[in-house]
């Protein structure tokens, strides 16, 4: 703990100690307020478990102060749910279509971010408490106080004991990582033109700082708001431009006069950028100046007239190439600086874009959260899934509890909730630990319920001391302590609450094997392997669907206006769907276990599936690149080399994807390594244009992602040599 000598207590434990101090200092003062200052038994029970609701059994990201925010915007909710609850306790039946409407509710909301999938837990015990008899609508005004004392007072606690330094916020990442950017840049204006290892590893490492595994929960720009989406796509765009200006391969010879021009231009936009994000100027000016100077070098080699005039000047088809490359870092460039304006400034954003790269910046927030619950209001989407599967239990828990009149019911319920899983394999191993430490726990609250008997100033001391204990050994030690500590403190509260006898212990023994059956039985039926299903799905759909934009947007590009793709495409916004259920998949697949990842499974074990994410992203923002006006007309042998490539590689998509996700009657395979250098990337057709050129680097950077996806291709064999050498390692910085 903070003032306590580095070494005293482990890292873990000294966490763990802070904010159970913080708990169980509201719940404390809360029940004895109501218990022995006013007389208030049923206060009393809410104010504790109402702090230990959002206290103990939520996990609110940020810090205290974040936290304490996060609580008062919901204790609305809260009210709401107590209400509800106290209705509808009335009848079973009630009770039970209560509870599945709130449940799944609650869980789906998981869907707005990490912060109200933080607090949905412990709004569910909100709910659950006053759905259980007696049925007493006297006693709500009770029950009311009770909870908004034990929150108000968890709420101080967490913004003023033990104070947290506050983590560096996602825009100043980013304005960091774009001051990085700016120096790499005006680096490529000098001799010899390209970036030395300590700047490229500089320039990675600032990419790296804006994954969402860098980036504590609180601090991540996962919301449905304009300027939330636009701060995660202010990321994107630095992190893509990051890694273009890293790759950057050395001139050969070509005049460097443009090509510089449109470099400083970017390093002015990136300093702009940052300046946007700290100190809320608006980049137009510095946007304006990279729209200039790429249009100035697009004019050098666009069209064939124009090629032939570039060829006259000294350009050579390596030379396009690095145009080529250049007008990309442009682009990137010019997203983040659009991007950064929509994530300070929202609807008023000056910096002028295309409405289909940023589409959500004119849409009212109503319709951006009903887009994002829309898109995953289906049962490809792991938070439906779990949402589902958790109302389900919760449900079926509420049934068995009022047909069978179980004694506290609401311990069987609250089993349910916090010992289910989304994975059957999860479930099970957290059960067995869960019925072993209970059956400690009870041992335990039966040898205590007999010796000290009905001397309830015992129970009253003892309690804040056990709380504490609780819930800094509980997160810690996993859950089997946690069930066993947690078992011993509820039998000292319901001891004060009226005489208790040891078969107290039993009754809380029973109800956690209801619950924690409950729990393993829907652990079987609702997709019991969770993410890990979803995430081998999820990815095949969407290497197959960016197969189709990729045959597009090459044939698009071959034929010329004439079979142009709109913007708006519907392939377009199935890909974005397709990413946008991939991503959800990826994110949920991180925190299960890995053991069901293994061959003998039918799980590809070297797949390296965030690389299937960054495939998705270059195949979306490339394809709008590259059917933008103006059109080029390709000379015919360049044509037929696009045409020829991009079905090859929407071939090698549907390679990987069928690996990824066999069909029925499909023996399963690993997923191929993919050739990084084909002798067509090379060719140089006479008068190809830059936006030739510009196709094959968007063909060879999917090349490498492809490469990334099977871990069994080594990327150290790959660096050096055709598609890696220009892209890296690291891909495009796409973010998952």
């Amino acid at each position: 703990m903070r003032g306590v000598p580095a070494g005293l207590f482990p890292a873990a434990y000294a966490a763990s100690g802070r904010r159970a101090v913080r708990v169980a200092l509201a719940a404390a003062i809360g029940f004895y307020l109501f218990r022995y200052g006013l007389d208030s038994p049923v206060a009393a029970t809410y104010a504790l478990f109402g702090a230990v609701a959002l206290g103990g059994l939520s996990r609110i990201p940020g810090t205290g102060r974040q936290r304490a925010a996060s609580m008062l915007r919901v204790l609305p909710v809260c009210w709401v749910l107590v209400v509800v609850g106290t209705c509808l306790s009335v009848r079973t039946w009630s009770a039970v279509a209560g509870m599945l409407a709130v449940g799944f509710a609650l869980a789906f909301s998981a869907v707005a971010g990490p912060r109200p999938a933080g607090v949905a837990p412990g709004l569910q015990l909100l709910y659950i408490l006053p759905s259980f008899p007696p049925y007493d609508p006297g006693s709500l005004d009770e029950r009311l106080l009770g909870t908004t004392t034990g929150l108000v007072l968890l709420m101080a606690t967490e913004a003023l004991v033990f104070r947290e330094p506050s983590p560096t916020p996602y825009r100043e990442r980013a304005a960091r990582a774009a001051l990085t950017a700016a120096h790499c840049a005006r680096d490529l204006t000098v001799p010899p033109y390209v970036l030395k290892a300590q700047d490229r590893s500089a320039a990675e490492g600032a990419g790296r700082g804006l994954r969402s595994l860098t980036v504590p929960e609180a601090e991540r720009p996962a919301g449905p708001g304009v300027r939330v989406r636009a701060l995660a796509h202010t990321g994107l765009a630095v992190r893509t431009l990051l890694n273009r200006l890293a790759w950057m391969t050395a001139p050969s010879g070509a005049q460097e006069r443009e090509v510089a021009a449109v470099l400083r231009t970017v390093a002015d936009l990136a300093t702009a950028t940052a300046e946007c994000l700290r100190a809320g100027t608006s980049p137009l000016g510095p946007c304006a100046e990279v729209s200039s100077a790429r249009a100035a070098l697009s004019a050098l080699s666009a069209g064939t007239s124009d090629s032939e005039a570039a060829a006259r000047a000294g350009f050579t088809p390596a030379a396009l190439r690095r145009h080529a490359a250049v007008l990309e870092i442009a682009d990137a460039a010019l997203a983040m600086g659009a991007a950064a304006d929509r994530a300070v400034h929202g609807r008023h954003a000056e910096v002028e874009v295309t409405p289909e790269r940023f589409w959500y910046s004119t849409a009212p927030s109503p319709v951006l959260r009903w887009h994002r619950l829309r898109g995953h209001a289906g049962r490809r989407s792991v938070f439906f899934q779990n949402a589902v599967r958790i109302a389900l239990a919760l449900t079926a828990a509420r049934l068995v509890a009022g047909l069978d009149t179980l004694p506290h019911g609401f311990w069987a319920m609250l089993a349910t909730l916090s010992l289910t899983r989304t994975t059957l394999e999860a479930t099970r191993h957290t059960i067995r630990l869960a019925l072993t430490g209970t059956l400690a726990g009870a041992l335990l609250t039966a040898a205590t319920l007999t010796l000290v008997g009905t001397a309830t100033d015992v129970y009253a001391v003892l309690l804040p001391l056990w709380m504490l204990l609780a819930f800094t050994v509980g997160p810690v030690r996993g859950v089997g302590w946690a069930q066993g500590l947690f078992t011993v403190l509820v039998a000292l509260v319901f001891a004060q609450l009226a005489p208790s006898t040891w078969q107290l212990a039993e009754v809380r023994m029973l109800d956690v094997l209801i619950g924690s059956t409950i729990g393993a039985v829907f652990g079987l039926l609702a997709w019991p392997r969770g993410a890990h299903d979803e995430m081998r799905r999820a990815a095949a759909e969407l290497l197959r669907t960016a197969a189709e934009v990729v045959v597009a947007t090459t044939s698009s590009v071959a034929g010329g206006a004439a079979t142009i793709v709109p913007v708006a495409a519907p392939g377009r916004r199935s890909l974005h769907h397709a990413l946008v259920l991939a991503e959800s998949a990826y994110a949920q697949f991180q925190s299960e276990p890995t053991t069901l990842t293994g061959a003998g499974r039918g799980y590809p074990a070297s797949v390296d599936w965030q690389a299937t994410l960054i495939a998705g992203h270059h195949t979306l923002w490339g394809s709008e690149r590259l059917v933008a006006p103006p059109v080029t007309v390709l000379p015919t042998s360049a044509a037929r080399t696009v045409d020829a490539l991009g079905e090859r590689m929407a071939g090698r998509m549907l390679l990987v994807s069928a690996a990824l996700d066999p069909g029925g009657d499909t023996p399963p395979t690993p997923v191929p390594r993919i050739d990084p250098v084909h002798p067509e990337f090379d060719a140089e057709p006479v008068g190809a244009p830059r936006r030739y050129y510009a196709v094959i680097e968007w063909l060879e950077s999917l090349a490498a992602d492809l490469i990334r996806i099977s871990r069994g291709a080594s990327p150290q064999t790959a660096v050096g040599s055709g598609t890696e050498a220009r892209f890296g390692a690291g891909g495009s910085g796409q973010h998952a």
